[in-house]
């Protein structure tokens, strides 16, 4: 059986604990590898060596820095299919879809290169008679991220991306759900001149969480994942004196106006609601057609595009729409939920609960799932499903549709479908959550504007990538320098203002 182990100071470590999670082939169900869990120690060893190889590396200047990002995106574009292939096989998602995450992160590493520039502090010349006044951005020291599996590739270099352009040093706690491509990308780094101990990557459970809300080294950790440990997380950071960022769960909407165009709209979400399976923290999971002329018009067309998907293990071609999602236990949670669905009244228009793959019998495949006539006190609709599972809440006005989107207890992303731009400009305003799109299904920003949800999915003040993620990752320090040009005689006891 495979072992997957740490990568400790520049090349893969052992653990030493003898505790290991399972790796599965979500397709087949088989356990495909084993991967080692860091006892405390383990990990609070990692961090002391990660902060003497931070103090060289914080002292590289950033154009020096930002070459090593340079090389790291080279070897990215190198290593894509490996990383997809990879990618694909502990996670389940699609070969497409793999690349993907693995290049929505390397926009990240491309932001990057631009470090010099966003590191550059402000300067104020004769703040008072001989007096100038500026500002550095210095890092922090050790950071850390604790990554999901959902996004194997692209979180992480979500978080390692800035954090070390800007001259942390970084651990990397990943999924032990699917946890080779951290490993890979570490590998990389090191290839792309990354001096060792700066990115450790060490594989863990709950235990390692722990030990790295605990350390007294780590300065800030940013997260992604479910809205629980979401705030756990955040909690427990914070009373530990540390920074952080921790995004969580979602249940983004999309209302579809009476003047949209439907075919679109069908087509946008098909797409958002269910590539990936449904595994996405942007992923639309609510539509909401406003009037009941739109909403039948709009169900007869998600119908057939529904029913004809193509559901099966990446291995069977580009042209698979989603594949298995990752867990077993992830695979019953949904199904009871659609279960609960169908028992609190709402109307199962598309039925995936039969849907077998053959040779595919024991994988962890869920058919597509279409309710129509959801309404907001039923779970399907306050609970983030994470599958492959659409809800239609149907709404009598453009104010009803709004309002379902700004009273739901998660703030993510949203969309709205109009050829109307007073309505497209009143939603965009108005809304109370972090990312909107309008015609547009899943509006995850570009790597140089920021991505963050509101409400309770996100704890904290600063989003992740763009120029947040600069700001989060280093701190300010201000200077005031005096040169005098002659002695001045007795000291003075008063707080004077600037003159």
């Amino acid at each position: 059986m495979k072992e997957i182990h740490h990568w400790i100071d520049g090349k893969e470590a052992e653990g030493g604990s003898g505790r290991f999670a399972d790796v599965f082939n979500p397709a087949t169900g088989e356990v495909q590898a084993k991967v080692a869990l860091a006892r405390k120690d383990e990990l609070d060893a990692a961090v002391a060596s990660a902060a003497k190889a931070q103090l060289g590396w914080g002292a590289t200047n950033p154009q020096r820095r930002a070459r090593v990002m340079m090389k790291f995106v080279d070897l990215l574009n190198r290593d894509m299919d490996k990383l997809a292939e990879a990618l694909s096989a502990e996670h389940g998602k699609t070969f497409p879809d793999a690349k993907g995450d693995v290049q929505r992160g390397l926009e990240v590493i491309e932001f990057c290169i631009g470090a010099p520039h966003l590191l550059k502090g402000e300067y104020t010349d004769s703040a008072g008679t001989g007096i100038d006044m500026y500002s550095m951005r210095q890092p922090l020291g050790v950071v850390a991220g604790i990554t999901p599996f959902n996004f194997p590739a692209m979180i992480p270099l979500w978080k390692m991306g800035p954090a070390l352009a800007a001259g942390n040093a970084m651990i990397l706690k990943p999924s032990e759900r699917d946890p080779s491509v951290p490993l890979m990308l570490a590998a990389l780094l090191k290839e792309a001149g990354l001096p060792d101990g700066v990115l450790q990557v060490v594989n863990g459970d709950k235990e390692s969480v722990d030990a790295i809300l605990d350390n007294p080294v780590i300065q800030a950790v940013g997260f992604v994942g479910s809205t629980p440990i979401a705030q756990y997380i955040y909690e427990r950071a914070t009373a530990n004196g540390k920074r952080a960022q921790c995004f969580g769960g979602a249940k983004n909407h999309m209302i579809i106006m009476p003047d949209a165009d439907l075919d679109q709209a069908a087509d946008a979400l098909v797409g958002a609601g269910f590539g990936a399976a449904g595994e996405r923290c942007m992923a639309i999971s609510v539509a909401v057609p406003v009037g009941e002329e739109t909403a039948d018009a709009l169900i007869e067309k998600l119908v057939p595009r529904i029913e004809k998907l193509k559901v099966g293990p990446y291995t069977a071609g580009d042209d698979v729409d989603y594949g298995p999602v990752v867990t077993k236990a992830a695979m019953e949670n949904i199904r009871r939920l659609v279960q609960t669905g169908i028992d609190q009244g709402a109307e199962l228009v598309v039925d995936g609960r039969d849907f077998a793959l053959q040779g595919y019998e024991d994988g962890f495949f869920v058919g597509p799932h279409l309710f129509d006539r959801v309404t907001p006190d039923m779970d399907i609709y306050r609970t983030e499903i994470f599958g492959p599972v659409l809800s239609t809440v149907r709404a009598g006005s453009y104010e009803e549709a709004i309002g379902l989107a700004m009273d739901h207890e998660y703030g993510n992303g949203t969309a709205i479908f109009t050829r109307d731009g007073d309505t497209a400009r009143d939603f965009a305003n108005r809304i109370n959550i972090g990312m909107v799109g309008i015609n547009v299904p899943i509006p995850v920003p570009l790597a140089y504007h920021t991505f963050g949800g509101w409400k309770k999915s996100g704890f904290g003040d600063l989003n992740q990538h763009g120029p947040d993620a600069f700001r989060f990752y280093t701190r300010t320090k201000t200077v005031t320098a005096r040169w005098p040009s002659g002695i001045k005689e007795g000291g003075e006891f008063n707080f004077k203002a600037m003159d």
